[in-house]
């Protein structure tokens, strides 16, 4: 069955264009009500980013569970994976993010986790749009879901993130710059890494509804780039505006994606014979990942693009650690979800077992240069299907052999094809790169 308003991560839009509506936001908190009180009395919590609308849809969600019976905890701002740490803790029946992620202010979307932390299963979903299409009721005013504010979630959060290292991780004497994004971590992440004994300057710490993602965070890392070189900093750590991604940049104002922070957890966790199996990527992670882990005799293998899709593979083939390029990195062993803070505490941790420096432990990986180019698509069709570009796809790969791949992939939000090369010379690379998408024009 299609879904009508789910997505592969929740409900997204723009607010005030359908659904990202207070009337809908209503029917939806009814909806999700009225499928979990179908156990009996229920409880969910809500917590949410800093975007300025997220106020207006808390007091939505709220109302629609109340008027289905369903006792509401309200979070306030905290991160996306604190929120799926909070359901378990507060043994809800599901918790509900209010966050768009990394997009810009004037979007948001709802996500929901189950009472394990995990995404709700798609049957759940179903579920709850069925329930959308009926018409809304109110329980008889003694039944009606009761609402209260939990006080003391951030300092909850700090201690879990905290307890996610051994006792005896010190960061003092580190500098680290910390970057925000405006977002929900504002006032949980400097305090981790203070608290830990870090010297931390903070930046993108100052919300005020409308900056979350702008110029800064995890997908715009040019300010902490340049605060890391200006202050001398040891490192810096970028969080997204929902706190679920992670990107850091080395004392030299370089920065270090999620693939070579993927493999310095994986080799740290390796030597310590912790890792428990392999590490999941993506279809677009690194070469030079999978081949620096194969050197280590570590097993890799590639899910779908998404982090729904990692965690996936990470279950199936009952591995603990998996991740994205962009920063979604999920540490399973110790939380249900990717995690930007306890990642960023576990490639500290790396740093400090080491005696060493983020520069050299990214540096043991040896990134591939990566030429991607994007052919629009005028009809819908399958590209990979068509004779000419396999026969060109199997020539360059041969071309290529051991010392790098081949990727072509439908964009999943625009009509375009994603062609992809990589391998160990950028100027070869960007040249098959070029001579596989002119191919791909001609083909279409």
């Amino acid at each position: 069955m299609t879904k009508r308003y789910f997505g592969t991560d929740g409900i997204r839009g723009k607010v005030g264009t359908a659904p990202i509506t207070p009337d809908f936001m209503l029917k939806l908190g009814w909806a999700a009500g009225k499928v979990f009180a179908r156990e009996g009395r229920s409880k969910i919590i809500i917590g949410k980013d800093t975007r300025i609308s997220g106020y207006m849809f808390e007091s939505a969600l709220e109302a629609g569970l109340s008027a289905a019976g369903v006792d509401v905890l309200l979070l306030g701002p905290m991160p996306t994976p604190a929120i799926a740490y909070l359901t378990r803790t507060f043994r809800c029946n599901a918790g509900i993010v209010i966050s768009a992620s990394h997009n810009p202010y004037y979007d948001n979307g709802i996500k929901f986790f189950s009472e394990h932390g995990t995404k709700l299963p798609d049957a759940i979903e179903h579920a709850i749009e069925a329930q959308m299409d009926m018409a809304m009721t109110t329980v008889e005013a003694a039944e009606l879901g009761k609402a209260q504010r939990i006080e003391d979630a951030a300092g909850r959060y700090i201690e879990f993130c905290k307890g996610t290292v051994s006792g005896d991780l010190s960061l003092k004497g580190l500098k680290i710059v910390v970057d925000c994004a405006n977002g929900a971590t504002y006032h949980i992440a400097p305090k981790v890494f203070r608290e830990l004994g870090a010297l931390v300057v903070e930046i993108g710490s100052s919300p005020d509804g409308i900056n979350i993602n702008e110029a800064c965070g995890a997908t715009s890392t040019a300010l902490l780039q340049q605060t890391v070189v200006e202050q001398q900093a040891d490192l810096g750590i970028a969080l997204d505006g929902d706190g679920d991604r992670l990107i850091m940049v080395d004392h030299l104002g370089q920065q270090v994606d999620g693939d070579e922070l993927l493999f310095i957890i994986a080799m740290a966790l390796h030597k310590k014979d912790q890792l428990s199996g392999g590490v999941v990527g993506t279809l677009m992670s690194n070469f030079g990942l999978e081949q620096g882990l194969k050197q280590a005799n570590i097993p890799f293998v590639r899910a779908k693009v998404g982090d729904r899709y990692v965690l996936e593979q990470m279950i199936a083939h009952d591995w603990f650690l998996g991740g994205e390029s962009s920063g979604h990195l999920i540490c399973r062993q110790l939380t249900s979800t990717g995690d930007g803070i306890v990642a960023a505490l576990q490639v500290l941790k790396a740093i400090a077992d080491e005696q060493s420096s983020l520069y050299t432990l990214k540096s043991a990986m040896g990134k591939m240069p990566q030429t991607m180019i994007n052919v629009r698509l005028t009809d819908k069709i399958d590209v990979l299907a068509l004779p000419e570009v396999q026969l060109a796809v199997a020539d360059i790969e041969s071309r290529l052999g051991e010392r790098g791949r081949v990727l072509l992939r439908p964009s999943g939000t625009e009509p375009l094809v994603r062609v992809m090369v990589e391998g160990d010379d950028e100027a070869w690379v960007e040249g098959l790169c070029q001579e596989l998408a002119e191919v791909v024009r001609q083909a279409l």
